[in-house]
């Protein structure tokens, strides 16, 4: 999917600029080009896959933990 911004009347090119800068990487795409770019050991990427793991049930727990609260 392509991203584009199309430029507002009257907002300057720095403004867009920065919409479009945001726009690409809250889609995420450029994060996934360089990934693609570089190879990754298989072992390497389960240890990263195991270390997202950890984060991402230490974030359930603490909103779980301030929601009860």
């Amino acid at each position: 999917m392509p991203i584009g911004v199309k430029v507002r009347d009257k907002e300057s090119i720095d403004r867009a600029l920065k919409r479009f800068k945001r726009t690409v990487s809250r889609s995420r795409k450029l994060r996934d080009y360089r990934q693609k770019m570089s190879y990754t050991k298989p072992s390497e990427q389960r240890r990263l896959d195991a270390k997202r793991s950890v984060r991402r049930r230490h974030r359930q727990r603490k909103r779980s933990r301030e929601s009860r609260r």
